[in-house]
């Protein structure tokens, strides 16, 4: 596999993540796509009480999407606001305590369905375990340092308890 091939792979992967994730209740109100707010979400998780411009900054996209992104993980319940009690002009974000039935919802949402259509038309069971194992070492490998809290040894897909999600 080369830079390109690998790049391809992980557009082919969003893809299938984004094919995954239930629908929101009513197409939600705010603007954005699925994959700008799941980065805002990973980047919120692992910088709590940051800004929306911080956000920005760190992710590459621009504030606007940032902010349509934080606004549809509020109404998701998956991320609280607060004013800065340094500067009361500026709004801090954190992931939420606890999860909103919505969260949860998505978190319990599997990759199976995903994965079998991505696969093409009614694939082989044994091809479509190989692949969810795959993804499984994968995940375990490159993600456990950088995304997941000590301890957490959910699978993707299948929902990780402590991780902040999207609507």
């Amino acid at each position: 596999m080369d830079g390109v091939e690998l790049f391809l792979l992980g557009r082919a992967l969003m893809k299938i993540g984004e094919d995954a994730l239930p629908e929101p209740p009513g197409g939600g109100r705010h603007p954005g796509s699925t994959r700008n707010t799941l980065i805002a979400a990973s980047d919120i998780s692992a910088h709590p009480g940051t800004t929306v411009g911080e956000t920005a900054a760190r992710t590459g996209l621009p504030q606007s999407q940032i902010s349509a992104a934080v606004a549809r993980l509020k109404e998701a319940g998956a991320v609280r606001t607060e004013p800065d009690p340094a500067d009361r002009r500026r709004t801090l974000v954190r992931p939420a305590e606890r999860p909103s039935a919505r969260v949860a919802a998505v978190r319990a949402a599997g990759v199976d369905a995903a994965l079998a259509a991505a696969l093409g038309p009614e694939p082989d069971p044994a091809l479509l375990a190989e692949v969810t194992e795959a993804l499984d070492v994968l995940a375990r490998h490159l993600l456990a340092r950088n995304h997941r809290p000590a301890g957490d040894g959910a699978s993707p897909g299948r929902g990780a308890p402590g991780r902040v999600s999207v609507e």
